[in-house]
């Protein structure tokens, strides 16, 4: 029969291109044959056919005991294969690795050094934790071979068992340690290169190996070798601190004069996490490491702009003044064609800002997203050279730019915005330039950072009341700009590229600080004008909230110097106002649709007390002062109606109570818990089901005629019926409905002075009694009358009863016998500690200090919180409306007095006497 070798295999594959799974299975069916053969090269071949078939995809473990077959040939070639279909083959589940055992330690102490050879190699590959176990004497013991291709061998061998095996580390450590002193130097790389990868996982076990590593670097050559020993050592130096000053000679050294740019490169990244800028002593090295960097940005080399502007990132937080002669390089690493160059550069930019660059810094930025498409280079990248190679067919969309990608854009627009805002903009001097800035990034940077920008320009308007005029100035631009509206429809803005957000900070601005707003009228209409209609009901609220605090404070204005002449242009604004705000009332959204309906009914109420308005004759003063700013104190007219229509001030004290200022961080935190609020009870008590319930009510019922008839002394049956034995219907129907009534009397008394707390408990007790008369009505119900002795009383609902008169409980101050009371009676309340105001941000009223820091730190504090501010505040306007009148100082009862309980007359007709019972004993 004739035998298909690989290369058969090969060529058969691909002339059967068309049909190629059929060839496959006709070409396993004969490996299936050929495995199961005597002849070994045959058996050989069909192994490592079936090794290139498992390359593309197809299943051989079946075959893993022909391969260790194989495997145990005394002919190296047929080894060979063996070893390499069980690198490929072989898992950690592989069930005949246990017959490799004794087939690995054979080869291993061959006289052979070619099977040797190939059996470490192929241990490195198939090595399992057991595997490890049972080979490590045997590794151990070659370390010391006397061919130094089979230490080198032995030694990366020996890494590869450690990470299965890591026991195998503390038997080898001491021989894998001479191996530092091979004088072979393949032996001594392989050696450097596995302790510098196991130092990664624990580097304090290596720090015994520092005098031997610094006598490998200041002797050697090998570059590749030093790059491994800097490597290891600038693990080594964050746990030594003394490796430091015993490595700035050597490693300056080379920094200065190795021409290896891989080389340098390591000894500077060794040099900055390693701790050896630091101090006066790392000055110089740090200038050094810094000009060197520098020159890579100017290489054509990309990969070396890439690690340059990665080191000097971290070198800034040490050593920012060192890079401020390079911002231009920087700069312009940010126009560059590679986007992973640009991000790395906006890296080391962000970390560059002060005071100082700060404006140019973000002009540059700016400007970069403004900047067309064709300034930024005519690089021809690879995408688009392949789609103008001459002969393609298909036609395809150009590759969208770096600086037209959302994501690039999204990332630069934040960056600005971040570097700007950092410690509550400390690097900022000039707040009308960044106000404008923020205007032009919502122009500019089609990006969703809409909202961002929306909190810094509501943030620095509120923080910085020089700007708060220029701050409107320029939202009455915004809003009044119909191409910046109709990028922000809801419909079309389905991304947030549009920074629709902007609107709904310009609309507040204008609202919160109108007393800036020159053109009241011009204002309004951009607010109320229809294509405004179409955006996300959000800024409607928004816009519908302004208008209204607009028109409110420049009714005001009118009415403090009223003339008759201002009604008609008053009644006008009233009527755009209605007209712009009625078609709102049918919006979708409920909240736009309530606002509206709200400020129309206001105004309906304004309309109508214009409509009404007569002017009134000039009142005669008898002060000798014809001026109506003194009528107020002119005896002779005290309740003379003011000129001006009393509804121009309606919606002035609605929106100008407070004025809107930052809180501090701290604020939320240190607002108190009120007294008894529990925000771990349930709000709404979860209902019980008439099943669960019943047995406690009919208990409840139980123990309260138990308890009636213990303190009588008798021990009849009262439920059951007469002495006779015969029942007493009318009685049982009517005592427990008496006895009821009379308690629900007495609870309507202690109510007057019970907190709300036993409040809640005593109607807890009348659901109940309720619940039981409706279940007497039941006849699939089996009602028992007997009674149980607490009825409804809830020990933690017992009011406080002041008991005059009587001797202490003990004379001495604590007694081990006290009664103990619940901690909100017998504990005084501790005075919580007085919370100092911070100057960044005010407090509430009634908080305290936080005992807990804040969850999180913003750079950009919270914006939009209503507080008392450091400005003062507008007196409140004239109302026509009488102030409410609070009664705060009505005292309140703190302690019941004794009540008075009557029992019911018995049926007998015996008159009972009157006792005083105390609420304690309800």
């Amino acid at each position: 029969m004739w035998e298909r070798n690989l290369q058969d295999l090969i060529r058969g594959l691909r002339a059967s291109k068309k049909d190629e799974s059929k060839f496959i299975a006709k070409a396993m069916d004969e490996i299936r044959q050929e495995v199961r053969t005597k002849d070994m090269e045959l058996k050989a071949a069909a192994v490592l056919k079936l090794t290139y078939l498992e390359m593309m995809g197809y299943d051989m473990s079946w075959a893993s005991f022909y391969v260790v077959e194989v495997m145990s040939s005394p002919r190296f070639h047929l080894k060979s294969m063996g070893y390499l279909a069980a690198a490929q083959s072989f898992e950690q589940d592989t069930d005949v690795l246990m017959l490799t055992t004794n087939l690995l330690k054979k080869d291993l102490t061959a006289a052979t050094p070619s099977d040797v050879a190939v059996a470490l190699n192929g241990l490195s590959q198939i090595v399992t934790p057991d595997l490890g176990r049972d080979m490590t004497p045997t590794l151990i013991a070659m370390l010391n071979h006397s061919r130094a291709n089979i230490r080198k061998r032995a030694v990366l061998a020996f890494y590869k068992v450690v990470l299965k095996y890591p026991e195998a580390l503390e038997l080898g450590f001491s021989r894998l340690k001479e191996k530092l002193e091979d004088p072979d130097p393949g032996v001594l790389c392989a050696t450097v290169n596995v302790f510098c990868e196991l130092s990664r996982q624990n580097p304090r076990d290596y720090l015994s190996l520092a005098p031997q590593l610094f006598h490998i670097m200041t002797t050697s050559s090998n570059n590749w070798m030093l790059i491994k020993i800097i490597k290891l050592f600038g693990v080594l130096c964050p746990h030594e601190p003394r490796l430091v000053k015993k490595l700035l000679p050597p490693i300056t050294d080379l920094i200065s004069t190795t021409p290896a740019i891989s080389l340098l490169y390591e000894c500077v990244h060794t040099c900055i996490i390693g701790g050896m800028l630091e101090g006066a002593s790392g000055y110089s090295l740090a200038k050094t490491c810094v000009t060197k960097l520098a020159a890579f940005l100017e290489d054509s080399d990309q990969n070396l702009k890439y690690i340059a502007l990665l080191a000097l990132v971290k070198i800034v937080p040490s050593h920012p003044h060192l890079l401020a002669e390079y911002e231009s390089r920087i700069l312009t690493s940010i126009d560059d064609q590679d986007l992973s160059i640009r991000m790395r550069a906006l890296d080391l930019i962000s970390a560059m800002v002060n005071r100082d660059n700060l404006q140019s810094i973000v002009q540059q930025l700016l400007s970069h997203l403004a900047m067309p498409d064709s300034s930024l280079g005519t690089t021809v990248t690879a995408a688009q050279s392949l789609q103008s190679a001459p002969g393609r067919t298909t036609t395809a969309k150009n590759p969208m730019s770096p600086t037209q990608s959302t994501s690039y854009r999204t990332t630069l627009a934040s960056r600005i915005l971040q570097i700007a805002s950092a410690d509550v903009y400390a690097n900022v001097t000039d707040f009308e330039w960044y106000l404008s800035v923020l205007f032009d990034l919502a122009y500019v940077a089609k990006a969703p950072v809409g909202p961002a920008i929306r909190d810094q320009l509501v943030d620095v308007s509120i923080r910085v009341p020089q700007v708060r005029r220029y701050a409107v100035s320029l939202s009455v631009k915004l809003l009044g700009d119909d191409t910046f509206i109709d990028n922000g429809r809801a419909d079309d803005d389905v991304d947030g590229s549009g920074c629709q957000e902007v609107l709904w900070a310009g609309a507040l601005l204008c609202g919160e600080f109108c007393e800036h707003i020159t053109d009241v009228r011009k204002v309004l209409a951009a607010l109320l004008q229809p294509p405004a209609t179409n955006l996300s009901p959000e800024i409607i609220s928004v816009y519908l909230q302004s208008a209204a605090k607009i028109f409110s404070h420049w009714a005001a204005d009118c009415a403090s110097h009223w003339v008759e002449d201002l009604l008609p242009d008053v009644k006008e604004l009233v009527e755009f106002m209605v007209v712009g705000v009625t078609p709102l009332t049918a919006s979708s959204d409920i909240e736009v649709q309530e606002r509206a309906a709200n400020i129309l009914q206001l105004f309906g109420f304004i309309r109508a007390d214009l409509a009404a308005h007569r002017p009134k004759p000039a009142p005669q003063y008898v002060n000798g002062f014809a001026d109506p700013s003194t009528a107020a104190f002119d005896p002779a007219a005290p309740d003379a109606e003011p000129l001006f229509p009393k509804s121009m001030y309606l919606l002035h004290p609605l929106f100008k109570a407070y004025a809107l200022n930052p809180v501090a961080p701290e604020a939320q935190a240190s607002i108190p818990i009120p007294e008894g609020l529990d925000l771990d009870a349930w709000i709404v008590p979860q209902a019980r089901s008439v099943a669960d319930g019943g047995a406690d009510d009919e208990s409840d019922i139980k123990g309260k005629k138990k308890e009636k008839r213990d303190k009588k002394g008798k021990g009849k049956e009262k439920a059951g019926g007469s002495k006779n034995g015969k029942p007493k219907a009318s009685e049982d129907a009517a005592g427990p409905s008496e006895d009821r009534r009379a308690v629900e009397a007495e609870l309507a008394r202690v109510r007057t002075y019970h907190p709300s707390a036993i409040v809640e408990s005593l109607t807890s007790f009348q659901l109940k009694a309720k619940r039981l008369e409706e279940m007497r009505d039941d006849p699939y119900y089996i009602f028992d009358d007997r009674l149980k002795r607490n009825d409804f009383v809830d020990i933690d609902s017992i009011p406080v009863v002041r008991l005059d008169g009587l001797p202490p409980l003990s004379q001495d101050g604590d007694s081990p016998h006290r009664v103990s009371t619940p901690p909100s009676i017998s504990r005084p309340r501790t005075p919580q500690p007085q919370y100092t105001i911070i100057r960044d941000g005010e407090m509430p009223t009634s908080s305290t200090a936080a005992t807990t820091p804040p969850a999180s730190t913003e750079t950009t504090p919270s914006l939009l919180r209503k507080v008392t501010s450091d400005r003062p505040v507008a007196p409140p306007a004239l109302s026509s409306f009488p102030p409410y009148d609070a009664d705060v100082d009505v005292p309140r009862t703190s302690t019941p007095d004794p009540i008075k309980v009557t029992r019911v007359k018995k049926a007998t007709g015996k008159k009972k006497r009157t006792k005083d019972v105390t609420p304690a004993e309800l």
